[in-house]
């Protein structure tokens, strides 16, 4: 069979155009005007809603799958980002990413899904336990940190009973509460307030934030322990870890007391909730987070990290902590990801979340450039379009069993570009709102500042 040309060429203009959304992107949110900003940020939003409500024919410019490659695009360029700040620019090998992803996903669908079937327990029970998990992890966080040379292992026993009773005490004012939020449910012939839209969205983005901060909790709890491993080491802890939640993805209903999720068979009846405005959303808080991570001091602790532990610890920096921040705050951006395109698919299965998919976001943050946030960006949207779309298209334009080749093509590619350009796609290159920001010189005034109209510390 051949390969139709107008697809391919069609193909290859969304590529490009993509492309070019995400430079205009980065060059909007750098520039110096507050207004321009918010404009050029604005447009840019409305330019791929239209593309995705106008119609061209019979059908619109972004049809059903170049949507679904959108929105996957956004979710995993946000659980890519955490990697990298983990990776990247800490220096800690992971595999474990993907299972905060599926973490988030199970945690945000399972919040909704109650919801919608007249059970507010779900929302209180997980809202009120991270609230309360979060401060029993504060608390304790300073408590101990005014005791020096405390075993690790003493610490995190102490965390976990702290975590475990904060569960129970969620658990049950969860269950006391919810029952008093059922008549405002009303009944499918005569819904209630609680069954409105509105309601529905405001649950949504209460759900993804709570699953992103469930995730970090638990990331929190593993990587307390594990992280005195060597990168290496943490490395094969992490992968064993995806294992262990796909394992309990798959015995959700058997193992854990959550019997619609329905184990291997796949949790369906998720509210397609997940909007452009959504995806892009939560796209766009994890950049604007994440790059001010970077450029903070806590950002320069965290690369001192990746580039001489001795040397940073001889300064003054407390290596663990920083590992463990690191560590955390990716894996928060992974639960907010999973959470966002749980809403946005309406079916998860424990497959999707299999150790082996799990390498992608790996192979993402190499090909852009360890260390590159604008790579990670780059490499997440083109490697959904054009590997998951236009490579996956045409392939199938061949056979029914071609497109299964896109999996020997991934780390063929990967493989030429670690020989053709170690650095990965763009190395240390940023764009726009990304660059670090210029120190003033010597005697400088107001006007050496940098481009986004901030003055930066000094290097």
């Amino acid at each position: 069979m051949e390969l139709d040309p107008l697809s391919l060429l069609i193909s290859i203009v969304k590529i490009a155009a993509v492309m070019a959304w995400v430079y205009g992107l980065l060059r909007v949110m750098g520039h110096a005007s507050k207004w321009v900003k918010i404009g050029g940020i604005i447009a840019l939003f409305a330019v791929v809603q239209l593309a995705i409500s106008i119609n061209v024919g019979d059908s619109p410019i972004l049809n059903n799958f170049d949507t679904g490659l959108l929105f996957q695009a956004c979710t995993i360029t946000m659980v890519s980002l955490g990697l990298n700040l983990i990776y990247g620019f800490n220096g800690q090998f992971s595999l474990g990413q993907w299972g905060f992803y599926g973490i988030g996903a199970y945690a945000a669908a399972d919040i909704t899904y109650r919801w919608t079937n007249g059970d507010a327990a779900g929302l209180l029970v997980a809202g009120i336990g991270v609230i309360l998990i979060g401060v029993v992890i504060l608390g304790l966080n300073r408590f101990l940190s005014r005791y020096r040379g405390l075993p690790v292992l003493s610490a995190f026993t102490l965390y976990l009973i702290g975590v475990i009773i904060a569960g129970v005490a969620a658990y049950y004012i969860g269950a006391t509460l919810g029952p008093m939020l059922a008549p405002l449910f009303g009944t499918s012939d005569v819904p209630g307030i609680l069954r409105s839209d509105l309601a529905l969205q405001v649950v949504f983005v209460l759900a993804v934030f709570i699953a992103g901060a469930f995730a970090a909790e638990v990331a929190f709890l593993f990587g307390l322990p594990v992280l005195t491993l060597g990168s290496d080491y943490f490395g094969i802890a992490s992968l064993g870890f995806v294992i262990v939640v796909n394992t309990l993805m798959v015995n959700s209903d058997t193992i854990l007391p959550f019997p619609e999720m329905k184990g291997g068979r796949g949790m369906v009846g998720i509210p397609q909730v997940t909007t452009w405005f959504y995806a892009f959303f939560f796209l766009l808080l994890v950049i604007v987070v994440m790059r001010n991570i970077i450029h903070s001091s806590t950002g320069r602790a965290i690369l001192s990290v990746r580039e001489d532990e001795t040397a940073s610890k001889a300064m003054g920096i407390n290596i663990a902590n920083y590992k463990l921040l690191s560590f955390v705050t990716g894996s928060l951006f992974a639960g907010l990801g999973g959470g966002v395109y749980a809403h946005y698919i309406g079916f998860l299965s424990p497959g999707t979340f299999d150790f082996l998919i799990g390498f992608n976001p790996l192979i993402i943050v190499v090909f852009g450039g360890l260390g590159s946030m604008t790579g990670t960006l780059v490499a997440g949207f083109f490697w959904m379009f054009f590997l998951e779309g236009m490579l996956r298209v045409l392939l199938g334009q061949l056979g029914t069993e071609a497109p299964t080749w896109r999996f020997v093509l991934y780390p063929i590619t990967l493989l030429l570009m670690m020989l053709v350009r170690p650095k990965g796609l763009l190395g240390s290159v940023e764009w726009g709102f990304l660059k670090r920001p210029v120190a003033p010189r010597r005697g400088g005034n107001d006007s050496a500042r940098g481009p986004a109209g901030v003055v930066p510390a000094l290097k």
